[in-house]
């Protein structure tokens, strides 16, 4: 699995497999949640991380994207 950061965006991304989505659901509470064509989950998204205090951006190792 792999964690990701988007400070432009501000989302907090969990990266179960590299297949290329086919679908997502947007889950109550600002989660997508996207799956590829075998209905296994692909990624899970959480909106505005840093200020749900998901985690501290300046605390936190993460790999950035630009």
């Amino acid at each position: 699995m792999k964690v990701r950061y988007d400070a432009e965006a501000d989302v907090l991304i969990f990266v179960m497999n590299d297949q290329p989505p086919s679908n997502a659901i947007s889950e109550p509470g600002g989660i997508i949640v996207s799956y590829d064509a075998d209905s296994e989950p692909v990624s899970i998204e959480f909106l505005n991380a840093s200020k749900r205090q998901l985690f501290n951006p300046s605390e936190t190792n993460l790999e950035v994207l630009k």
